[in-house]
């Protein structure tokens, strides 16, 4: 199994690249990088603090990386343009010689939406808008013109110039819905999803079942994770506000609950930073820690 950082983005991007910098030299796999505009609150309320935007931070990453993965975790087609996100994949993809991801997702987060006057349509819509989106992407990432004429999006021979390095650019979707699984089957080369195991494995298998009901054999798809990770041998440490989105333990634990990822089937592993201390040094110490004690446990 694959590991990979993933930075906040309340980060500094000196921070961003000096650990990026610190993946490559040590063999992490990749580096992903969170598409908001502010955090999170599970409403129309605005959170102040600095989140720095993930398609000036790509680029960045591309230039001054020679083998890591890069990409974003994951771009809202409720937000972006199709043509855009495809265009900034393929120039990323030159930038990096071919390391690009685009990690796309139908969007989500009311607050951003709000604040920004970004209309979030309803589900069953932004699916659907999402759907035209995706095929619209892998198109122009793998022909040289795209005409398309959807219910949300129209393209007359729209050229790809530059094609991508990588014959295909994969595209990664988050997601965990049935109807989302299928467009994914479909269209996708990668899938992403959160959870500890049990709840990871869950999601798995309904992606195995939208492969399935589209003619899809799962084994084509690369398949990451993330959980939240608590390094601890303190028993009485609660993360119980974070449900099943955090692994827990002292090292020997956490390398037997990432063994049940890979036992299931994932590719790759990727490691959140958003727990791992207040300073860029003990973020830094912490994922170093990690690198030691549990990644060079595992093969």
């Amino acid at each position: 199994m694959k590991f990979s950082v993933w930075p906040n983005p309340s980060h500094s991007p000196k921070e961003v690249l000096s650990l990026a910098q610190m993946a490559e030299a040590d063999g992490w796999y990749g580096l992903w990088y969170a598409d908001h505009y502010m955090s999170n609150t599970d409403s129309a309320e605005v959170a102040r603090g600095d989140v720095h935007e993930c398609w000036a931070m790509l680029p960045a990453v591309a230039a001054t990386t020679e083998r890591i993965r890069i990409g974003s975790l994951v771009a809202p087609t409720s937000i972006h343009h199709p043509a855009v996100l495809a265009n900034r994949a393929a120039t990323i993809d030159h930038i990096s010689d071919g390391r690009m991801v685009l990690g796309v997702g139908a969007g989500w987060q009311i607050n951003e939406h709000t604040a920004y006057g970004i209309e979030l349509e309803a589900p069953g819509q932004r699916v659907s808008r999402f759907d035209e989106a995706l095929q619209i992407m892998a198109s122009l990432l793998a022909h040289d013109e795209t005409t398309f004429d959807g219910e949300f999006y129209s393209l007359a021979g729209a050229p790809s110039d530059p094609s991508p390095v990588q014959s295909p650019l994969p595209i990664l979707v988050g997601t965990s819905s049935p109807r989302m699984l299928r467009i994914t089957a479909r269209h996708a080369q990668e899938w992403n999803t959160w959870g500890d195991p049990t709840l990871a494995g869950q999601g798995l298998a309904s992606l195995e079942t939208a492969c399935e009901s589209v003619g899809r054999d799962p084994a084509t798809m690369w398949k990451s994770v993330q959980a939240l990770v608590v390094q601890t041998t303190d028993d009485t440490a609660t993360t119980d506000e974070m449900g099943d989105r955090v692994i827990k333990g002292s090292p020997s634990q956490i390398v037997d609950q990432l063994g049940r990822y890979s036992d299931l089937g994932f590719d790759e592993f990727i490691v959140a930073d958003f727990l791992f201390g207040d300073t860029e040094q003990v973020r830094r110490e912490t994922y170093q820690r990690f690198h030691a004690d549990v990644m060079s446990q595992i093969d």
